[in-house]
């Protein structure tokens, strides 16, 4: 029996997943009462409505993030997010800045690089955004390098905040490796050997987007 594992965050109303970006309001665009001014009795229905910038709860960057007219999510191929094989490392607590020998001995070719850092656990408090793990410059190079199919992590980015630079994003979106940020729960997740689907919406004109992560096992 297959088994599967949730990596994604619960977005609801008024949900702050990057301090000082605009949370979701979420509300009924037709109620059930509402609805009984159009369908026969016996019939109801709620169609719901929600307002949301595309960075919220876990989502991916495709290289329209980052790149003017580069690829978004319209261009993401299934193959990219459905079905990858995952490898995670696990980051000791108290790491900011994860370094190339997190990936010692770990063959990374075609995979999904999920770094779990436990960082989840400050989810919706203000500890999130501040001194969060990231990953080093040389650490996505080495990435690049290895021709890695996408990379994602459990704290609010993959580079660091403390300026306005984000070279870790332009690194992975130059070479068209998806980046999935806010994941949780990794902690359930093997250390090899589940597979990944993380895919988000059809848009066109949108470089970024929610997703249902989640890993099957077996």
């Amino acid at each position: 029996m297959a088994r599967f594992i949730d990596l994604s965050h619960e977005i609801h109303d008024g949900l702050v997943t990057y301090p000082g970006l605009a949370a979701p309001a979420i509300r009924p665009e037709m109620t059930f009462a509402a609805s009984h001014d159009r369908y026969d009795a016996g019939y109801e229905f709620q169609i719901d409505r929600i307002e949301m910038i595309a960075n919220t709860g876990t989502y991916i960057d495709t290289p329209a993030h980052r790149i003017r007219n580069g690829p978004d999510l319209a261009d993401l191929e299934l193959a990219a997010v459905a079905g990858l094989p995952v490898v995670v490392v696990r980051v000791p607590q108290g790491v900011t800045t994860i370094e190339p020998d997190s990936l010692a001995g770990i063959d990374a070719a075609g995979m999904a690089v999920l770094f779990a850092t436990g960082w989840d656990r400050h989810w919706e408090t203000a500890a999130y955004g501040v001194n969060h793990p990231h990953l080093g410059v040389t650490t996505a190079a080495a990435l690049v390098d290895a021709n890695v199919a996408l990379v994602g992590i459990d704290s609010l980015n993959v580079d660091g905040t403390a300026d306005g630079t984000r070279p870790i994003h332009t690194a992975f979106l130059e070479a068209s490796i998806p980046i999935l940020e806010h994941l949780t729960n990794l902690a359930a997740v093997p250390d090899s050997g589940a597979l990944l689907y993380a895919v988000p919406p059809k848009v066109r004109g949108m470089g970024s987007f929610p997703v249902r992560a989640f890993c099957v096992v077996g």
